[in-house]
């Protein structure tokens, strides 16, 4: 698996440590996700999976990065702390994303976590194809120079450190350059998804 997610950063360019440079090298071809043969039946039917994992209340972020092409990002809650020594962290994303080989071969991003009322500018960066970043104010991330949204209560600034193979999602590891988070931003209430909607935290 470790030689899978080295050969994947390496096919978009990014760089398989902090130290390493981009390798332009061509994509690998998508791999076959099927995890049951034909003819088979699914164990979890995919809506009842969807309904039920819905349950699970979850922090919403906003993950970018900058290429060559300029800025990009996409919403994201599949995001995690993973550990303390080294500091790393963590968030899942899609194999059909167009924005994660961008990231990849960028080697860097920033997730910025969003506040509760930050909902419209989690919806921008949900669209697929749109300009994501129009009307949308930032400044570079101190270590990287990823995009750090304006006004987040708090942001991670992060090197790709590794890629995981999780079906038809991979799982990305990020190791923390720097971090810090903004008294007074958004209310410091985090905005929440959970069922299918927004929502924000009660004390």
């Amino acid at each position: 698996m470790a030689a899978t997610a080295v050969r994947y950063l390496r096919s978009v360019g990014a760089a398989t440590t902090a130290e390493q440079p981009p390798a332009p090298l061509e994509a690998l071809p998508r791999p076959d996700l099927r995890a049951v043969r034909d003819g088979e039946r699914l164990p979890v039917d995919p809506a009842e999976f969807r309904r039920v994992l819905g349950n699970f209340a979850s922090g919403v972020t906003v993950v970018t990065a900058r290429d060559a092409d300029g800025p990009t990002g996409f919403a994201c809650q599949s995001f995690a702390s993973l550990s303390l020594d080294p500091p790393l962290v963590a968030f899942m994303v899609a194999r059909t994303s167009t924005t994660w080989p961008r990231i990849a071969r960028a080697g860097s991003f920033c997730v910025n976590i969003l506040g509760a009322r930050q909902g419209a500018l989690c919806r921008g960066f949900a669209v697929s194809g749109a300009d994501k970043f129009a009307g949308v104010a930032y400044e570079d991330a101190p270590a990287t120079g990823s995009p750090l949204l304006d006004s987040v209560p708090a942001w991670v600034d992060c090197r790709v450190h590794a890629v995981h193979t999780g079906g038809d999602h991979l799982i990305v590891v990020g190791r923390v350059e720097a971090l810090g988070a903004v008294e007074g931003a958004a209310e410091d209430e985090p905005l929440l998804f959970h069922r299918g909607v927004f929502g924000r935290f009660s004390r």
